[in-house]
C-alpha cells in the first residue's frame, strides 16, 4: 500500500514576492480585515453594556443573554464570511461545530456557516492570470483547451477555476491568493486576541488549542507541491475504490494545483436537502475514509468540513483538498487504539493507567479512574452500539455535559492533558463527528471501525459495561 513519505514536506512554504500593486492591495486588505475582526469584540462589549442596562429595567436575564448570544453569533459569522485568509479558515473549522449549538442560535446563521464552507469573494481575472503566468509560464494558456475566468469555488487561501486540459480532461485549477501566507498569520494573530468572545455562544469549546493547531498547518497549506504529493499518493491508493473517489493531480507548482474535475453534490447540500439514504451513505463512507486513510496511505485528512466532500452520482464519496494532512506513517498511534479499547471495554483502571503512561494525565494529577471513564463513555457511545444515529441533539447534550463546570464529571476534562502529537487527531475526530451530526447519519459505525482497527474490538459483553 502507498504511504506518504516522512520527508514529503520540507517544512517551509516557498513564497514569491508580489508586485508593488499586489503589496499595496495586501496591505490595504490587511488593514480592512483587522478593522472588521476588531469590530467583533467591540460590538460584543457594547452588547454586554446594553444587556446590563436592560436587566436594570426589569427584562429577564435569560432573555437578554439569549438575545446577546444570538446577535454576537450572527455578527461573528457575517464578518468571517466576508474575509479570506485565517479568518475564513477559522470560520470553516468552527462551522462543523454548528451542530452543537442550541437550535434557537444555530438556525438563523446556519446558511452563513454553509457559505463559509463553500465560497468567498473572488479574485479579479487579471490577478488570476498573473499568478498562472508566474507559476506555469507565460504560455500557460497552451496547457488548456478551455479556461473559465469565473471561479467555480473560493476558499480560505485560494479559489478554483474550471477548465479543460489540453488532453481533453475536465480539470479544477486551484490558484492561491497573493499574500495568502501573510494573511493567514495576520488574521490568526487577530483572532487569537479575542478567542474568548467565541465562547459566549460556544461554551465548552476550547478555542486556544484550536487556533494553535490551525497556525501549525499554515506552512503546509500554502505549499501546493506538498498538497499535490499527498493527493497523488491518496488518489493512487484509492483508484478504483468502490466507496471513495479522489481526483488525480494533473500539474502542480508552488501556488497552482491542477486536478481532475470531480463532479458531485456538495456535502452541504446533502446535509440540507439530501434524503435519509444519501445522508446515511455519506456518513458511513466518511467514517470509512477517516478510519482507512492512516492505514492505507499513512495520513489523516485534516480539514474536515462539508465543503471538502462531494457525493458522486455513482454513490462514492469524493474527497478534496489535501493541503492539511496529519502524517501517520504507522497508522493511528497504538496508545490511541489502546485507550479507545479500554473505554469501550468499560475498564476504568486500565484506562486510567494508560492515560498516565501516555501523558493524558500528568504525573502530578490524581483523579478518580471511574470519573475518567464516566467522562469518556458518552463520547464513544457511537462505537458502543451496534447501530447508532448521530444527531444535533446528541452533540448538544455532549457539549453541554463536558462544558458545564457544575458537573463533577465535566471537571475531569480540565484535569486531562492532550499531548501535542494527538491535537490534530483530536480536532479531526471532533470535526468529523460534527459532520456526522449535521448529516444525522445512522449506521453500523462500530463494525466499520473494527473492520479497520481490529485492536479496538471490545471484549465480549463489555461494550455495555
Amino acid at each position: 500500500m502507498a504511504k506518504l513519505p516522512a520527508d514529503a514536506h520540507a517544512g517551509k512554504a516557498r513564497t514569491e514576492k508580489a508586485s508593488k500593486g499586489d503589496k499595496d492591495t495586501l496591505a490595504t486588505g490587511s488593514v480592512a480585515r483587522s478593522a472588521k475582526l476588531a469590530s467583533i469584540p467591540l460590538s460584543a462589549m457594547g452588547r454586554s453594556a446594553v444587556g446590563f442596562g436592560r436587566q436594570m429595567i426589569g427584562q429577564s436575564g435569560d432573555l437578554v443573554s439569549k438575545e446577546m448570544q444570538a446577535k454576537t453569533a450572527e455578527q461573528v459569522f457575517r464578518v468571517l464570511g466576508e474575509l479570506k485568509g485565517g479568518a475564513m479558515k477559522f470560520g470553516q473549522a468552527l462551522s462543523v461545530f454548528e451542530a452543537a449549538l442550541p437550535e434557537e442560535f444555530a438556525a438563523p446563521y446556519r446558511e452563513t456557516l454553509t457559505k463559509l464552507q463553500e465560497a468567498a469573494p473572488p479574485l479579479p481575472a487579471r490577478v488570476v492570470h498573473r499568478v498562472l503566468a508566474e507559476q506555469l509560464g507565460e504560455d500557460w494558456r497552451d496547457n488548456f483547451a478551455e479556461f473559465n475566468d469565473k471561479p467555480a469555488a473560493s476558499a480560505s487561501i485560494g479559489q478554483v477555476h474550471r477548465g479543460v486540459w489540453k488532453d481533453g480532461r475536465q480539470v479544477a485549477v486551484k490558484v492561491q491568493y497573493p499574500g495568502a501566507a501573510e494573511a493567514l498569520i495576520s488574521d490568526l494573530n487577530q483572532i487569537q486576541r479575542f478567542a474568548k468572545i467565541f465562547q459566549l455562544f460556544m461554551p465548552g469549546l476550547e478555542m486556544g488549542p484550536l487556533l494553535e493547531e490551525l497556525r501549525a498547518r499554515i506552512i503546509e497549506e500554502v505549499d501546493y507541491k506538498y498538497e499535490a504529493e499527498a493527493q497523488r499518493i491518496c488518489a493512487a491508493e484509492f483508484d478504483g475504490d468502490s466507496d471513495i473517489a479522489i481526483p488525480k493531480v494533473v500539474a502542480a507548482s508552488d501556488k497552482v494545483l491542477v486536478s481532475e474535475w470531480l463532479e458531485g453534490t456538495p456535502l452541504s447540500r446533502i446535509i440540507s436537502k439530501g434524503t435519509k439514504a444519501q445522508r446515511d451513505a455519506a456518513g458511513i463512507k466518511l467514517a470509512r475514509f477517516h478510519f482507512t486513510a492512516p492505514t492505507r496511505v499513512g495520513l489523516l485528512h485534516a480539514d474536515p468540513h462539508p465543503g471538502n466532500f462531494r457525493l458522486l452520482d455513482d454513490g462514492r464519496l469524493g474527497v478534496l483538498d489535501f493541503g492539511a494532512c496529519n502524517r501517520l506513517p504507522n497508522g493511528f498511534p497504538e496508545p490511541f487504539k489502546r485507550l479507545l479499547k479500554n473505554a469501550l471495554d468499560g475498564n476504568a483502571q486500565a484506562l486510567y493507567e494508560g492515560f498516565k503512561k501516555d501523558g493524558f494525565i500528568l504525573p502530578e494529577v490524581d483523579v478518580d479512574p471511574q470519573l475518567v471513564l464516566d467522562y469518556l463513555l458518552p463520547l464513544v457511545e457511537p462505537l458502543r452500539e451496534e447501530t447508532f444515529k448521530y444527531s444535533r441533539d446528541w452533540l448538544r447534550v455532549q457539549s453541554a455535559r463536558v462544558g458545564d463546570p457544575r458537573n463533577p464529571t465535566a471537571k475531569i476534562g480540565f484535569q486531562l492533558n492532550l499531548p501535542p502529537e494527538y491535537m490534530l487527531i483530536h480536532r479531526v475526530t471532533l470535526g468529523t463527528t460534527g459532520i456526522f451530526c449535521q448529516l444525522g447519519a445512522e449506521g453500523k459505525f462500530l463494525a466499520e471501525a473494527i473492520s479497520w482497527l481490529p485492536e479496538i474490538a471490545p471484549t465480549a459483553q463489555s461494550s455495555r459495561a
